[in-house]
């Protein structure tokens, strides 16, 4: 079964796992004790760090290990945001990031400090200008992924970077979709990843801080790890995290290739093989094994499950996949179609055989989706004047945009649709439908129940 779901874990790599057997039998001991299991231990510990420092671009001493990229996340921006209190208690972030990142923006903001949230275009790119126009004097530290985990994207990193190291700002830098690809680029002062991202084991996090960054570990510290990750280290996993690190970027540059051209096949068959289908995401600036697309009328969920009874493992983020049933906060920034969203990351290795084939159970997936969902009756209609009214009340995502689209022929041009709906993903795909298919959006206003969004006939 082609697992295409690499952006949320990869696959236990081969050195990972050698690296794992092997270590179990020698890095069982406690690393801080001196007699011969320790400092045998030790070993394997300080030669993962040396290792891992390698690749990530930083000194031994500026790298600890920690129990997650979550982790590492949190710990970065709290202990950044703690040991710059003097200077302020402001924190840049981007619309688009991690969610470990935007939920230590909640807590910094429920703790009584600003934060100013960096808007996305519509490919999901920061623009860097927009990061230097953000820095104030009160600002303690700035974040922004290399690289998106939902679409892809990447960001202007070492632009942001300069700008920030011009302002004496930090910027901790979320790498983990892409520190398997390469090098960081820029001048950034803190750096999280997960090993996981890489085909590492899972439990294993970096934290990179780069001397002179000042810095304030919170919580109860003790001795391990300089204080930054607290508890006994478990030696076997990090000795696999490293080693895997390594070997998968030995191999990057060439995998990169392969599977760009796969993911490029991807983006160029899905609008001409599913009607009404958006690719997501910048086409070009973008890792080499993530492609995105969102497709009208579409259950994301049942989407998705279509394509599980397929043989085909993927991910979404849909709003219908959410247990709040919002649309993805990173959709939802680009301002681009949420419902029937599909992510489809490439693992190393991926057969082109098996991409052939999921472009062709695609289609049929789709369809049948789609048809399930065109069953029920249209919602009641009702017209007004000029304005025809929808009452999709009470119906989820994409049922208020099926019910429009069913309609809008109905009314002459320059006529208006009114759909009534109380899901928040209308708020997204209505104005997103309006775009595909060159209708006006004309807004929203507050309605009895839900909210009421207009649209003008325009074709």
């Amino acid at each position: 079964m082609p697992y295409f779901d690499a952006a949320s874990a990869v696959p236990l790599h081969p050195v990972a796992r050698q690296a794992l057997l092997a270590s179990l039998d020698e890095g069982w001991a406690d690393p801080a004790r001196l007699y011969r299991e320790g400092r045998r231990a030790r070993m394997l510990l300080d030669a993962s760090r040396e290792a891992a420092a390698e690749v990530v671009g930083c000194r031994a001493d500026e790298l600890v290990f920690t129990s997650s990229g979550t982790r590492a996340v949190h710990a970065g921006v709290a202990g950044a945001l703690a040991g710059r209190r003097r200077v302020g208690r402001h924190l840049i972030v981007s619309a688009v990031e991690h969610s470990s990142v935007l939920h230590s923006a909640e807590a910094h903001q429920a703790d009584g400090g600003t934060v100013t949230e960096v808007p996305v275009n519509r490919g999901g790119r920061v623009d860097a200008s927009a990061y230097a126009a953000a820095l104030r004097e009160d600002t303690a530290l700035a974040c922004l992924q290399t690289a998106n985990h939902e679409v892809g994207t990447a960001q202007p990193v070492a632009e942001v970077a300069g700008a920030c190291r011009a302002a004496g700002v930090p910027l901790l830098v979320d790498a983990a979709q892409s520190l398997a690809w390469g090098p960081v680029e820029g001048d950034w002062s803190l750096l999280a990843a997960s090993a996981h991202k890489w085909g590492g084991p899972s439990g294993v996090g970096l934290l990179a801080v780069r001397k002179g960054v000042r810095f304030a570990a919170q919580g109860p510290v003790d001795e391990r790890e300089s204080g930054r990750a607290a508890g006994f280290e478990n030696i076997p996993a990090i000795v696999a995290a490293a080693a895997s690190l390594r070997a998968v970027r030995a191999e990057a540059a060439q995998e990169a290739v392969r599977l760009r051209e796969l993911t490029e096949r991807i983006r160029a068959a899905v609008p001409r093989l599913v009607p009404d289908a958006e690719v997501v995401g910048d086409g070009e600036r973008r890792l080499p094994h993530i492609v995105t697309f969102s497709c009208l009328y579409v259950d994301g969920e049942a989407l998705l499950h279509a394509l599980d009874r397929a043989g085909f493992s993927v991910s979404s983020g849909s709003s219908c996949t959410s247990s709040t049933l919002t649309p993805s906060h990173v959709l939802k920034a680009m301002g681009v179609l949420s419902e029937g969203n599909v992510r489809v990351s490439l693992p190393p290795g991926t057969r082109e055989e098996d991409v052939e084939r999921f472009l062709q159970v695609l289609p049929e997936a789709v369809a049948g989706v789609r048809e399930r969902l065109g069953a029920p009756t249209p919602a009641a209609a009702a017209v007004a004047g000029d304005e025809l009214v929808v009452d999709a009340l009470g119906k989820r995502c994409p049922i208020p945009v099926i019910e429009l689209a069913k309609v809008i022929g109905t009314v002459p041009v320059g006529g208006t649709v009114r759909v009534l709906s109380d899901d928040e993903a209308a708020r997204l795909d209505i104005p997103a439908w309006c775009e595909m298919r060159g209708q006006e959006y004309a807004g929203e206003e507050p309605a009895e129940k839900g909210t009421a969004y207009l649209v003008r006939r325009v074709t």
